[in-house]
């Protein structure tokens, strides 16, 4: 019975943004669908990513028979030169994908060992025991691709992000005639993206964010500077053939654009007239209503080119008046604080600054609520199971399946790490494995936890007090201390009494613990800690973090 049995393990991105990894299983063979990270939130001090958590996927590293990546943006390839330290398997993935697999595991020492296999949409792929067809599908980056998979089970399709348009100025509209064949085959399990469930309607066209973008560029008398996903291929683009029909030239500008724009004009993804690009450094050669800068910091990341220029720190741009800035991409939530100081700065620079809020120059590329019911519509499955959103996305996408006739009991509403499985019985979600989040901090990798960001919470809210303490081993009296030093909790010029007092409550702890008492230097530690937080607490309504330092000599 088991061999008989088809599992879909979601390992991240069901009920958040990022972390996309799927597992499917079938007859002890299992696929992993994509290897996502996302970004720290704002109470992870000092994370520099999150990942998910691949353990089961490393338990059982000798059966996986590959990765199939279905597009390049971080949240879908983020997390994989970390699960490759571990498992080494096949990675399948379009062109533009693989470009920039390979520049990351270039940098980090691990192109050498990889083995990376090229494939393009409408190729049908045979994995260990999944036969794959690769469908073409609209998004915001070029290149990306759903999934049709095949198991005696039934079929599978997998959406990938997507998002349905006619007008994609890239040709890379997603593939619906093959959707639908795959309807007409029959679909045992959808499993879709859910991310803009909450959006009525359409998403807009690339076309008509062109011409937005031509309108706003064609009346600019100064410089313009273009701020966006450095992924955001067919944007770029965009950009450049309305540079050139302006007789502007073109600089690109941070190292994420410049990768990015060297693999698509590799592919051939880009394309750009001789003579247009010229480099940063020349950029003062050029009058100002010939030039279009390209760059990144779209989403007010402190050290971006954008940033940079907003501060009037970057080496080789100075804003001045008359630039026109354009940040052609959607506010990321959480951001907003962010970007609205650069905003604010480049206006005082003399710059004019367009964004979403006032102009519409960014599309999703995700897929609004009647392109969602057209999926379903396309591929009329038996179960439904929405994938990549928060849980009100999930629940939301579950409640328009419903209303798209999917029966409740055929609507799969999981979570991460909940085993999703089907056999001739039908389908059922029927066993937990270990799954959850692992924090990324330099080169540690899963060994800050919540305890640890609790005291770098503490720390970045009201500071810390070290107190420095000696005693003499064979007599137990104070040979040095108490030292009183405090960091981020007061300023020096107005700690005087605290200090005083603090040494105060120090000598009475140590005159209740006398020298015959067991454990003596652990107690003290402890209750320098207790009445030092008490009595912080309640002279100034504070709570530093408490460090005694107790040493015998």
């Amino acid at each position: 019975m088991q061999d008989a049995m088809l599992k879909i393990i979601p390992i991240g991105g069901l009920g958040e943004i990022g972390l996309n990894m799927m597992v499917v299983e079938y007859q002890g063979d299992l696929l992993v669908i994509d290897a996502g990270l996302m970004f720290p939130e704002d109470y992870m001090l000092g994370v520099d990513l999150v990942i998910p958590d691949m353990e089961f996927i490393r338990r059982n590293k000798s059966r996986v028979v590959g990765v199939l990546l279905t597009h390049a943006h971080e949240d879908h390839i983020g997390a994989l030169s970390y699960l490759m330290r571990d498992v080494n398997v096949p990675v399948y993935g379009t062109p533009f994908t693989l470009g920039v697999v390979r520049h990351k595991l270039d940098e980090i020492g691990l192109l050498g060992q990889a083995d990376l296999r090229e494939v393009q949409p409408g190729l049908r792929l045979v994995v260990g025991k999944f036969e794959i067809d690769l469908i073409r599908v609209g998004h915001s980056v070029v290149d990306g691709i759903g999934l049709a998979i095949r198991t005696p089970m039934g079929l599978v399709v997998h959406t990938g992000d997507f998002k349905i348009s006619h007008a994609a100025i890239d040709g890379m509209t997603t593939d619906v005639n093959k959707f639908a064949r795959c309807g007409e085959e029959g679909v045992l399990a959808l499993l879709s993206d859910s991310t803009n469930v909450e959006k009525e309607g359409y998403t807009i066209s690339d076309r008509e964010i062109g011409e937005t973008l031509k309108g706003i560029i064609s009346k600019c008398r100064g410089r313009v500077i273009v701020a966006l996903f450095a992924s955001s291929i067919s944007r770029i683009q965009q950009i450049i053939d309305i540079a050139h029909q302006n007789g502007r030239q073109v600089v690109y500008n941070g190292r994420s654009i410049e990768v990015t724009v060297g693999i698509a004009k590799s592919l051939g993804y880009i394309r750009i007239p001789d003579g247009m690009e010229i480099g940063i450094d020349e950029i003062g050669n050029i009058p100002d209503d010939q030039v279009v800068l390209i760059t990144t910091g779209s989403q007010g990341e402190p050290m971006s080119a954008l940033a940079r220029m907003a501060t009037g720190i970057h080496k080789q741009i100075k804003i001045r008046y008359g630039d026109m800035v354009i940040l052609s991409s959607k506010f990321i939530p959480g951001n907003e604080k962010a970007i609205g100081k650069i905003i604010n700065n480049l206006y005082r620079r003399g710059a004019d600054v367009i964004y979403e809020k006032i102009s519409a120059i960014h599309v999703s590329g995700h897929a609004f609520r009647e392109e969602l019911k057209l999926m379903i519509n396309l591929t009329r499955p038996r179960y439904f199971i929405p994938i990549h959103g928060e849980y009100r996305h999930l629940v939301l996408h579950a409640r328009l399946a419903e209303e798209m006739g999917i029966p409740k009991n055929r609507v799969m509403l999981a979570e991460n790490g909940q085993v999703i499985e089907f056999d001739a019985g039908g389908c059922r979600i029927s066993s937990m494995i270990q799954t959850g989040r692992i924090l990324v901090d330099g080169k540690g990798i899963g060994d800050v936890g919540r305890s640890l960001l609790k005291e770098r919470r503490v720390l970045s809210e009201d500071g810390f007090v070290a107190v420095t303490l000696a005693f003499d081993e064979e007599t137990g009296i104070v040979m040095y201390g108490p030292e009183v030093i405090s960091r981020g909790f007061v300023f020096e010029t107005e700690t005087g009494h605290l200090v005083d007092d603090a040494q105060c409550v120090i000598l009475e702890a140590i005159e209740d613990i006398g020298p015959d008492v067991p454990d003596r230097i652990e107690k003290i530690r402890a209750r320098i800690k207790g009445d030092l937080r008490k009595y912080f607490n309640y002279t100034i309504k504070r709570r530093p973090l408490i460090l005694p330092f107790v040493l015998e000599i």
